[in-house]
């Protein structure tokens, strides 16, 4: 599916669906339980769905409480397998569920017996070696089924006979997160020792989730030990999932590039979510964001709709005129940061995100390919990017000649975040200006309907 996108404005209130994040940890820990957990405000977007599908072969079920036109439902039930949790009964296919495969992986390396983990075209090209290294560590066997290869297909044996680990940080939190899962079903629990830990607030809520369940769970303040204790008898659990700040990224974004004023409901206000940084980020160069974190919203206006009557986003106030925005803690924001960079002022610096290079796509060089098609500067690390932005207005709200952003064909690189930040770009350039984003429809990974909920409050995406 081909999205087109234009300039436009934006006004009403938008509600984003759960925390994908959220939904999966909810998932998983109420198979391992015993009784029947019920779910409320899951996510009811492909990653999830592949994570609901994956679980009968483990021997839990899981009920979507579909409508009759087959829309999940608003809550969802999971029959734990409990005691009677078992090795998967055939190959698992995450789909193109990254948290799935690193999650799920480590929990079946505790059984005996073989176990196989593949997925779509974009997860066979992801890295497992740091996965097959830390269960290798545990006792296990574990490797990539194609010699010499870092990647999917994943063959483990099991059981798993030892508690300690010591692994590299940097590559990812999420399959740090699935050993400390499968520490419930190990016998003496799990120390997991990381020399260099990223995307700490995942960990954080994986501990969060864990405690919830009855799990004991200890994070030192540097997050280089962990230890989880085993095995634990998980009961069944009534859980609501919040709402996902990866996916409220978007609106917020192009509500800050139009002249629009938007309202974003049901906002997570725990803390439990790194991606809630973005909110200071851009506030400090002049966004115009108030949180309600009573009320649970963010209320957005951009450009002529913001206070000051002009929303000019600009890092002249910023220690040397730069915006340095590092996102080890939050790397799924370096989408929306380095399209919305395009439209500050000055020079933006996205730090620390070598672990991008590991997502579904290398998202640092193909958001250079991709902005550079607009006409962005951009700069690329290994680890960073430099984008050289300018605002589309003055300080006195007069055109600035300098903006010179214009419309282009781009690729999704079936990378959700991708598409998403691609098309709300195209929401701020000028008129007559358009955008047309290839391979769309893969935004329904982590945001369904998101097409469908930003046309309702003025987007005006559509598809050619």
């Amino acid at each position: 599916m081909n999205i087109r996108s234009q300039k436009t404005s934006l006004s009403g209130s938008i509600c984003v669906p759960g925390s994908k994040s959220h939904t999966i940890r909810a998932l998983l820990l109420a198979s391992l339980a015993d009784g029947i957990s019920r779910i409320k405000n899951p996510l009811p977007s492909a990653d999830c769905l592949s994570t609901a599908a994956a679980l009968p072969l483990i021997g839990s079920e899981v009920d979507l409480n579909l409508s009759p036109d087959g829309e999940s439902g608003s809550e969802w039930t999971v029959s734990g397998a409990g005691k009677n949790l078992h090795l998967p009964t055939d190959v698992v296919n995450v789909g193109n569920s990254g948290s799935l495969l690193y999650f799920l992986s480590p929990i079946a390396a505790t059984f005996e017996g073989f176990s196989v983990f593949t997925g779509d075209e974009s997860i066979r090209k992801r890295p497992v070696f740091h996965v097959v290294d830390a269960l290798n560590q545990l006792g296990a066997k574990a490797a990539c089924s194609v010699p010499k290869a870092k990647t999917c297909p994943l063959v483990i044996q099991g059981p798993v006979t030892k508690n300690h680990v010591v692994t590299a940080g940097e590559v990812s939190s999420q399959y740090i997160s699935g050993l400390m899962m499968a520490a419930i079903l190990m016998k003496g629990g799990i120390t997991i020792e990381l020399t260099n830990p990223k995307e700490t607030p995942y960990l954080t809520m994986t501990q969060k989730w864990l405690e919830k369940v009855g799990v004991k769970c200890e994070i030192s303040s540097d997050y280089k030990k962990i230890s989880v204790e085993g095995p634990v008898n998980l009961k069944a659990f009534d859980a609501s999932v919040p709402s996902d700040w990866e996916g409220v990224a978007f609106p917020l974004i192009a509500a800050l590039i139009t002249d629009s004023e938007i309202t974003i409901e049901n906002v997570d206000s725990s803390g439990t979510q790194g991606d809630d940084a973005i909110v200071e980020l851009l506030k400090s160069v002049g966004a115009d964001i108030d949180w309600n974190k009573k009320n649970q919203t963010l209320t957005v206006r951009g450009l002529s709709k913001s206070k000051d009557g002009i929303g000019r986003l600009t890092t002249e106030n910023l220690p040397g005129g730069e915006l340095h925005a590092n996102l080890s803690g939050y790397p799924d924001a370096i989408c929306a940061v380095a399209a919305i960079a395009c439209f500050i002022e000055g020079k933006t610096v996205i730090e620390d995100i070598a672990v991008c290079r590991r997502k579904e796509t290398d998202r640092i060089k193909v958001l250079k390919t991709e902005l550079e098609k607009f006409g962005a500067e951009v700069e690329e690390g290994e680890d960073f990017m430099v984008i050289h932005g300018h605002s589309p207005i003055l300080s006195d709200g007069k055109a600035n000649p300098e903006f010179k952003l214009h419309g282009a064909l781009c690729d999704s690189y079936a990378d959700h975040r991708v598409a998403m930040a691609l098309s709300c770009l195209g929401l701020g350039l000028p008129a007559g200006e358009k955008t047309v984003v290839s391979g769309a429809e893969c935004c329904s990974v982590s945001f369904p309907h998101f097409y469908e909920l930003m046309n309702a409050i003025g987007a005006n995406f559509a598809e050619c």
